[in-house]
């Protein structure tokens, strides 16, 4: 009984990590902005942000790790067509990596505020979403996207910091919509756990 329980269990979270890899793909036919200096605007954060506060740090984290890994396969998955391994080695290849670790970041922060309001749903589930995608989807990815940027555009940290502070106005509207969807998904489907990975 307890090995066809973990199986399903199993076969349900492998679903959820392919659907959000799939949805970080639909989320790159959104046309991309491009800026000076070589990293664009896309809607894929938002899929990140998604995907960890909806699927919890581990499950987040391997949805994003098995969407780029498709991207350095060659898919033509991020916006503008872009696929194959040299998209790490440009200058946003720092938030490609940043992803990972800002689902991560998005899910665990969920994940103990949930536990604490034991099934909210109401302000304090939009509050908790919302504040979650601002540390995860901002704060860590920024970290690893300036660096990046550092590294291969040969910039300070500190011209690399203040490049960043374009993508926030757009990033903190990705976060209020991200909390939205969230508090949405447990409204409609009051099943959906956001307290365990």
């Amino acid at each position: 009984m307890t090995t066809t329980s973990g199986s399903l269990t199993s076969s349900r979270s492998l679903s959820y990590i392919a659907l959000f890899a799939a949805l970080m793909a639909v989320f790159g036919l959104i046309p991309k902005i491009d800026l000076p200096f070589g990293v664009p605007i896309t809607l894929q954060s938002l899929g990140v942000m998604l995907a960890g506060c909806l699927l919890g740090p581990r499950r987040g984290f391997l949805a994003i790790a098995l969407f780029l890994l498709a991207v350095a396969l060659g898919l033509p998955l991020l916006p503008g067509g872009r696929g194959g391994l040299s998209v790490f080695v440009a200058p946003a290849g720092g938030f490609l990596f940043g992803w990972m670790f800002g689902a991560f970041a998005c899910g665990l922060l969920m994940r103990l505020a949930v536990r604490r309001m034991a099934g909210a749903t109401g302000v304090g589930l939009l509050v908790a979403a919302f504040v979650s995608s601002v540390v995860g989807g901002i704060v860590v990815v920024y970290g690893f996207g300036i660096v990046g940027l550092s590294l291969i555009a040969h910039m300070s940290l500190p011209q690399a910091a203040l490049a960043m502070l374009v993508f926030i106005p757009g990033d903190l509207i990705k976060c209020g919509i991200c909390a939205m969807l969230v508090q949405t998904v447990m409204r409609g489907m009051p099943g959906w756990r956001l307290d365990r990975d």
